[in-house]
């Protein structure tokens, strides 16, 4: 999805809905006072601050409410409601604000593998973004939970990068992908892999319309929230909360159903409305004896 800079535009079908952002509303939403110039340094600090300020979730799912990426609905929740989201809401929020500023940013859909060996087809359905700036690609996610990177990466086979204590790898997939990798313990871990074929908001749509619907989708089977911070990562998958810090196994703590609102206000900062909260703990009770274990959601 390139942005316009021709004399002869795109439909709009193509195109970020730039001109209804609320550009000065988002930036108090992640709290960001830096600089707004196109630049790989700008990108970057926004990147992390929209990834210290906005969780990953999928809450409106499981509390009987529906997924939308129009700008206004994506707006509304995760801005004036200070909500978070998943990869379709965020990158796609994400990119209207970075278009609105004048970087040339596309969309990409990506296959996600979560430990799969990179030579397994696993379906499309994640949406990750690329950005043109310092005459470069960079590849930019900020909707990939808490396994995700903190910083672009640059298009480029056998990249390594650390973000703080954090290692990424970008390499080429057996067929033919971009592959994103993570370190964890020593072992590098396979994230998704995706093609250089861009991904615009209708593709995008189809696929959140999936993950929000499809019975087999684990936002629907699962209450999902994630933090991807700079020394701790956190991963609540119904009631298991997984605690990551850099080289170490992560910490797993077992959580009382009635104390999953708490949990969600205090570490992800993540406040319901009492209807949702209801919802949620009707949800939570049907769930003691589940276990996230083996479930694709980057945990």
């Amino acid at each position: 999805m390139q942005a316009v800079r021709n004399a002869q535009p795109l439909h709009e079908s193509t195109q970020w809905e730039t001109s209804a952002l609320d550009l000065d509303a988002y930036l108090a939403r992640i709290d960001y006072r830096g600089p707004l110039a196109p630049s790989l340094e700008t990108l970057t600090a926004l990147q992390q601050a929209h990834l210290a300020a906005v969780p990953f979730e999928n809450l409106e799912i499981v509390t009987g409410g529906e997924i939308r990426i129009d700008l206004e609905s994506l707006q509304d929740k995760l801005v004036r409601r200070r909500r978070g989201g998943y990869c379709h809401e965020q990158n796609t929020l994400f990119a209207t604000v970075l278009d609105r500023l004048g970087f040339e940013v596309a969309g990409r859909n990506a296959r996600m593998l979560m430990g799969e060996d990179a030579s397994v087809v696993t379906p499309l359905g994640h949406t990750l973004l690329v950005v043109k700036v310092a005459g470069h690609d960079w590849m930019v996610d900020v909707g990939v939970g808490n396994v995700g990177p903190r910083e672009p990466i640059r298009l480029e086979a056998d990249r390594e990068v650390s973000h703080g204590p954090w290692e990424y790898r970008l390499e080429r997939s057996p067929l033919g992908y971009w592959l994103l990798r993570h370190k964890r313990l020593g072992e590098w871990f396979n994230i998704y892999q995706f093609s250089d074929e861009p991904c615009y908001r209708a593709d995008s749509g189809e696929y959140n319309y999936l993950a929000s619907r499809h019975p087999g989708s684990p936002f629907v089977r699962r209450i999902v929230a994630q933090h991807n911070g700079a020394e701790i990562r956190l991963a609540l998958t119904d009631l298991e909360l997984k605690i990551f810090r850099p080289g170490q196994a992560p910490e797993l703590q077992r959580i009382e159903a009635d104390a999953l609102p708490d949990v969600l206000r205090q570490r992800f900062g993540l406040a319901l409305t009492p209807e949702q909260e209801r919802a949620l703990l009707q949800r939570a009770e049907t769930l003691v004896e589940t276990t996230s274990e083996g479930e694709q959601l980057g945990t």
